[in-house]
Order: C-alpha cells, then structure tokens, then sequence
C-alpha cells in the first residue's frame, strides 16, 4: 500500500477520549484485529508513524492518500486543482468505506478525514480504534515550513494558516479518537508507545 504506483482499473485491497497510557482491551482473549487508524493535523507523522507501528505489529500499512492517488491515477494536489476539495472528500469517504472494511490494517488517514463524522462511523463500524497523534501546533508550523506538496498549505501566510486551522481542527480530533498520543517526540519513540497499548 505504501508504494507510489499507479493503480490498473481493477480494485486493489488496502495495505470518549483515552490517555496514550491506556490499553485496548483484546476481544475475548484475543489480539485485537481491528485497523489502527492514525489521525492528526498535517506534518504530525501519521504517515511516519504509521509505517513504523505496522512493522513492529505486523501488519499492512494503509496510506489512505495513497490509496486515494492509486485508485484514481491521480495525485492529491492532482485532484483538488481539477476537481476541487468536494469531489475529493466524495472520493475520500469512498476510500474510507473500503479500507475499514479491512481487517489488521495501520492507516494513516488524511489530515480531513475524520472531520466527516462519516467516516469516524465507517471506522468504528468495522472495529477499528482512532488514535489522535497529538502536537504542538509550534511543532507542525516547523515541520511544514517548507511543505510544497500539499495544496491547503500553498499560500503567503503559512504559519498563521496553520495556527487557525489547527485551532479549528484539533477539538475534532480529540472527538473522534478513541486514544489521544503525546506525539511531540520521534516517529520511532511514538510507533513504541502505540506498539504497546497494542500488544
């Protein structure tokens, strides 16, 4: 999943708030199965994060960008500049409803999927646990100061666009997620901490 080919027209299969120091409880004694979904703000390291956490568990690592690009043949900022941001949350939503249905997933969703209380719904429905990886907005402007890939973030004012949507998008965030992780510190630091409320 996490590869940048293109995809050929038949469909591929996808790769109350807790404190992080919470465990998920297993279903009858089981390991959980259900997908590890990452959500956060731009620059926050779902991707990062994700990859890590799906080597140290063992399981397919689903970026849903990526999957969104591989089932369109066209790229995000691809979408958006043709189409705009409605048809690319319709495309969006779709994506969602075919990679939760999956099972032993780690996917970094997109820092707008869970805004759509559709797609939290999706993800619960199918069993999976919405982890918020939260940090500082001071740390995300950093991060994305040079970002030229994605379109949101191609403007002048940059940094305060960021502190407004952060503002905006953050309370959100912390709605829709089962566990909220203090993700300040390194990607392999954060996979280590989400690998043990997992094992």
């Amino acid at each position: 999943m996490s590869d940048t080919r293109r995809a050929r027209p038949r469909r591929k299969r996808p790769g109350g708030n807790q404190s992080a120091r919470a465990s998920v409880p297993a279903a009858e004694g089981a390991t959980f199965s259900g997908n590890i979904i990452l959500c956060g703000f731009m620059g926050c390291g779902k991707t990062s994060v994700g990859k890590r956490v799906a080597k140290l568990l063992n399981r397919r690592f689903c970026d849903l960008d990526k999957y969104i690009e591989q089932q369109t043949g066209m790229t995000v900022a691809e979408i958006f500049a043709k189409e705009g941001e409605e048809s690319f949350r319709a495309r969006e939503s779709q994506a969602v409803e075919e990679v939760a249905a999956e099972k032993g997933l780690v996917i970094a969703s997109g820092g707008g999927t869970v805004l759509a209380r559709k797609n939290v719904d999706a993800f619960h429905r199918y069993g999976g646990k919405i982890l918020f990886l939260d940090v500082p907005v001071a740390a995300l402007q950093e991060r994305l100061k040079n970002d030229k890939r994605r379109p949101l973030l191609q403007r002048p004012d940059r940094r305060e666009f960021i502190a407004s949507l952060w503002e905006k998008r953050c309370p959100l965030y912390r709605e829709a997620a089962d566990i909220v992780i203090d993700a300040g510190a390194p990607a392999v630091v954060v996979a280590k901490r989400i690998r043990e409320l997992f094992q």
